[in-house]
């Protein structure tokens, strides 16, 4: 069901990777909590202890580029999280007060004030097992299709080792934020709603368009980073086409990209935007794509009411 509109100050400030820092007027929103990075990696400069208040976070799925700092800034604010039983045990085993913590699998209503409700739905996560360094925006990539989930596993083995070899602020890096995830823990997708509108969240390049198709968000941030992953099967063709086919299931009136940007030199790679702008123009030509920087405080339904 739509929200009607009404005056709403809905700041987004993009703080690297897939997370962002959602003002909706006094309520302050984490969606995914990753702040800290490698050394030479762009971004702030800040660690999660230096977020100042936060009342939610909202966790896309338990991976430590998503997760890591979940458990400080929840210490340092009090902010709930929520996130996949995954990402609650890994919590909890950090110490976060389960009063503190809602776990949630795709379904659930979570409000967040009186105002707003985060409506949860179960997701994919990209094909991360199909590539070590992330695919430029307009590279065609092709195959993979077809493995079992054993198969897929086994690649995954071989990209973690991979990962440890690209030297050892990048190795030191993963051991300090290594907690011990048992996978993704089921990537999820929420839906901000919203007095001025609705705002969907994704963290991680999988479409399910079973579930997609019905969202009609006003604003969709997706993820465009790495093998694209399209009901459960990797992407025949671009990550820029991965998006575009993404967002005319979804059929939003702005796109706000995530994870987009150089956040572990070696295997992240800065996504070019144009060949995204180019495609997304093709499938869906009234569809604004925002380019944020960090920190932007972008007004985020500016213009759509």
């Amino acid at each position: 069901m739509r929200v009607r509109s009404a005056p709403l100050d809905a700041a987004l400030d993009w703080l690297g990777c897939a997370t962002f820092r959602l003002a909706l007027d006094d309520l302050v929103v984490m969606l995914d909590a990753y702040v800290d990075r490698v050394p030479g990696a762009p971004g702030l400069g800040w660690t999660a202890d230096d977020i100042p208040a936060a009342d939610w976070i909202l966790i896309g799925h338990s991976h430590f580029d998503h997760l890591w700092g979940a458990e400080r800034i929840a210490a340092n604010t009090g902010a709930r999280v929520v996130g996949s039983y995954e990402t609650v045990r890994v919590l909890a085993d950090t110490g976060v007060p389960a009063r503190q913590l809602v776990p949630v699998a795709g379904g659930e209503r979570v409000r967040l004030s009186p105002h707003v409700v985060a409506a949860v739905y179960p997701s994919q996560h990209s094909c991360v097992w199909a590539q070590r360094a992330f695919p430029g925006a307009d590279t065609v990539c092709l195959g993979d299709l077809g493995l079992d989930y054993q198969a897929q596993q086994a690649r995954l083995g071989e990209l973690g080792a991979w990962l440890a070899s690209l030297g050892p602020a990048v190795l030191d890096h993963l051991r300090s934020s290594d907690q011990h995830a048992r996978g993704d823990g089921g990537a999820l997708v929420y839906v901000l709603e919203t007095p001025a509108g609705r705002l969907l969240y994704q963290d991680t390049s999988g479409a399910w368009t079973p579930v997609l198709r019905e969202l009609r968000p006003d604003v969709a941030i997706l993820a465009a980073a790495g093998r694209g992953n399209f009901d459960g099967d990797p992407i025949q063709g671009t990550l820029a086409q991965f998006v575009a086919r993404e967002a005319a299931v979804l059929r939003p009136r702005r796109v706000v990209l995530s994870h987009h940007d150089d956040w572990l030199p070696g295997f992240s790679t800065a996504t070019d935007i144009e060949p995204v702008r180019t495609e997304l123009a093709r499938r869906l030509p009234r569809c604004e794509l925002a380019e944020l920087d960090y920190l932007d405080g972008y007004e985020v339904f500016a213009g759509l009411v």
